[in-house]
C-alpha cells in the first residue's frame, strides 16, 4: 500500500518523480520502482519523505489514515 501513498503524496504536491528522486539523491528510475512497488523503499528514504510531506511514516506505510504527523516529543 505504501507505493500508492507515495504517488498520491507526490501528485497532491504537484511534483514529478524526478523532483522526488533529486530530493532523495537517487535516479528517477529507482524512485519509480518505489512507487510501483517493485523495490522496497529504504528506511532513510521513508523518513526523509515523511519529513518532506509533513506526515508520519505510518501514514505512508498505510498503518493509519491520519495524515497529520505525530507530535514531536
Amino acid at each position: 500500500m505504501y507505493f500508492q501513498r507515495l504517488r498520491d503524496l507526490r501528485e497532491d504536491s504537484d511534483l514529478r518523480q524526478q523532483d522526488i528522486a533529486e530530493l532523495l539523491q537517487i535516479t528517477q528510475t529507482v524512485y519509480s520502482r518505489y512507487e510501483r512497488g517493485f523495490q522496497t523503499i529504504p528506511v532513510l528514504h521513508l523518513l526523509k519523505l515523511a519529513d518532506f510531506y509533513h506526515t508520519s511514516t505510518d501514514y505512508i506505510l498505510g498503518r493509519t489514515n491520519e495524515r497529520r504527523p505525530y507530535p514531536h516529543v
